[in-house]
């Protein structure tokens, strides 16, 4: 039986490796299967599981699960809707695949097998380009590459993990857009996006109108230091370096000193940079 669902973002990830070999499907006891803890997936739609559910008592389960062997039990790698859809459906056991894949192989394939679905919510989205970057030592251009994605959409993802927890759970569940948060995001005092973000949805904002109340509050905020022009040199080094880094970066220098700033979203990105840095 071929292995099918993954598609080529996968082999892109393991270049020379195909995954369309000869496998055996195995009928699991769904007692023995147990959740993948790298499933990037955090809300899982209670409607869409029980069409699953329905579907899989009329026509039964079409396409095998993926898991793999983890002690006595087995631990999803991709297929967790089927899984939940199963048990709903009262069946005892589930055709799956097993594959002998490590911890780092497995997270992969969850990740991809989520994002190939393109139904995550965008912080779901921006975890798992976050945990890739992290894990693969990718940049976001190199990551983007390996996608098929614009850089730019990865990047403007990934900049919304630098929301605060309360409102990355608004777009979590749908409160807030990605659009609201990108541009709450843009207000210079930080500690304003979530009293802005209540404000909007106390009162209902479209991304439009938050568009012109963060230029109102940006405008009622003094700026510390004049904008400093930066030679091309410099800007020409904070190009290479965020193309490294696959982050923002920026170089601030003084008469006789300076600093150079780089920015992480998560305890995973920051890891990556480090690694980055130690090379």
């Amino acid at each position: 039986m071929m292995a099918k669902g993954l598609g080529k973002g996968i082999n892109a990830l393991f270049p020379g490796e195909s995954l369309a070999t000869v496998e055996t499907i195995e009928n699991l006891h769904l007692k023995s299967i147990q959740p993948n803890p790298y499933q990037p997936r955090k809300i899982f739609d209670d409607e869409a599981i029980q069409e699953l559910c329905d579907s899989i008592k009329e026509h039964g389960i079409l396409q095998p699960i993926i898991v793999r062997k983890k002690g006595t039990l087995y631990e999803i790698v991709a297929g967790e809707r089927r899984f939940r859809a199963a048990k709903l459906a009262g069946l005892d056991e589930i055709p799956a695949i097993v594959r002998d894949l490590t911890d780092e192989e497995t997270m992969e394939l969850a990740i991809l097998e989520n994002l190939q679905r393109e139904d995550l919510t965008p912080i779901e989205e921006a975890e798992a380009y976050s945990k890739l970057m992290g894990n693969l030592k990718f940049t976001q251009e190199q990551l983007a590459l390996r996608l098929g994605k614009s850089r730019s959409h990865i990047a403007n993802h990934i900049r919304l993990l630098g929301l605060p927890e309360k409102v990355r759970d608004m777009v979590t569940d749908g409160r807030l857009s990605m659009g609201h948060g990108r541009t709450l995001l843009g207000l210079r005092k930080k500690t304003q996006i979530i009293p802005t973000a209540d404000r909007v949805m106390k009162e209902g904002l479209n991304v439009r109108q938050l568009e012109r109340l963060v230029q109102k509050l940006n405008e009622d905020v003094p700026r510390e230091t004049p904008v400093e022009k930066k030679d091309l040199f410099l800007q020409e080094r904070e190009s290479h370096l965020r193309d490294y880094f696959g982050t923002s970066v920026k170089i601030k220098k003084t008469k006789d000193k300076g600093k150079i700033e780089i920015e992480f979203f998560s305890e995973e990105d920051l890891e990556r940079i480090l690694d980055l840095l130690n090379e």
